[in-house]
């Protein structure tokens, strides 16, 4: 999800790979592994990306938040169930 998200932002403003992984000051191939979502982005990175982007910090910070629940639950067999649950008790 925000992998996708870095990608669909650094091709909308014009910037090059190596342009936002100089301002986040790390390796070229992690950004790409990030907008690939082969490597987690850092919550550390996630202010500097906003200010590059002009978005919301907020914005990044749920996609972050989302890659990462993703993560933890990807081989547990309830985890849909789970996230109904808590998508019911959070409307009530």
């Amino acid at each position: 999800m925000l992998g996708s998200k870095l990608r669909e932002l650094r091709e909308q403003t014009g910037l090059m790979q190596r342009q936002v992984s100089a301002h986040l000051e790390i390796d070229t191939g992690l950004v790409s592994k990030m907008e690939n979502e082969q490597k987690p982005v850092s919550k550390d990175h996630l202010p500097l990306l906003a200010s590059l982007f002009r978005v919301p910090l907020a914005e990044l910070e749920v996609l972050w938040l989302a890659d990462r629940i993703e993560r933890l639950a990807e081989n547990e067999p309830h985890f849909e169930q789970a996230i109904t649950l808590l998508s019911s008790k959070n409307q009530k």
